[in-house]
């Protein structure tokens, strides 16, 4: 690993660069589908059911379906994280929409708040705590699937591991496998730190 240091660093940062912005697209579209979808039965069941089914599309045949689409490198494997990212952040914000106190709802509306500034400034805020759990789960499961995304060129650890793999027999082979697992580690421990703090910046004391 410390003869190679260079390019392992290469490969954490295009790692982290491509979960964080899978993240940022999944948390947006799933804060998004599960506002809009919460309040209704069907539809809430509908984008829990939708987001769930791209989970079990099985991450070798999405990435080979998104390669005749998009082609090879970064794209596919953003896509294909975006989708995978989804179903824990929509569970969670409708989960914590729903959650939250409706004597609190019908007080704000009391109050003359709109249906949106209800939603901005009383129940998105309560309801954070369990969204930011949901992003993190999302987090955590796509910093895994990122390293399959080198099956189609994608960036990040999958390189090393892939080239190991393909050098079984060879001296360096373990120590590639080996030096690329360890790296997605520890961008998993990374994130999670993020989010830790995260947690504590973005959340009132009183929902801790």
């Amino acid at each position: 690993m410390w003869d190679r240091r260079d390019d392992v660093l290469q490969r954490g940062i295009e790692h982290i660069g491509v979960v964080a912005v899978s993240v940022a697209l999944s948390a947006v579209l799933g804060v998004l589908l599960g506002v809009l979808s919460y309040r209704s039965p069907t539809a809430r069941t509908a984008a829990v059911a939708v987001t769930g089914a791209f989970l079990t599309i099985p991450s070798f045949a999405l990435f080979v379906l998104l390669l005749g689409i998009v082609g090879l490198g970064t794209t596919p494997v953003v896509i294909a994280l975006t989708m995978y990212g989804l179903l824990p952040v929509v569970r969670n914000t409708v989960t914590g929409l729903l959650s939250v106190d409706p004597a609190v709802v019908e007080s704000a509306q009391g109050m003359g708040l709109s249906r949106w500034q209800r939603l901005r400034r009383i129940e998105l805020p309560l309801a954070w705590p369990i969204v930011l759990t949901g992003i993190r789960v999302s987090t955590v499961i796509l910093v895994g699937i990122a390293a399959i995304g080198a099956v189609v060129n994608g960036p990040g650890y999958g390189n090393l591991i892939f080239t190991g793999l393909a050098r079984v027999g060879a001296p360096v082979a373990v120590d590639l496998v080996l030096t690329g697992i360890v790296g997605v580690v520890v961008v998993a421990v990374l994130f999670d730190a993020v989010f830790t703090l995260l947690g504590k910046l973005t959340t009132s004391k009183g929902l801790r």
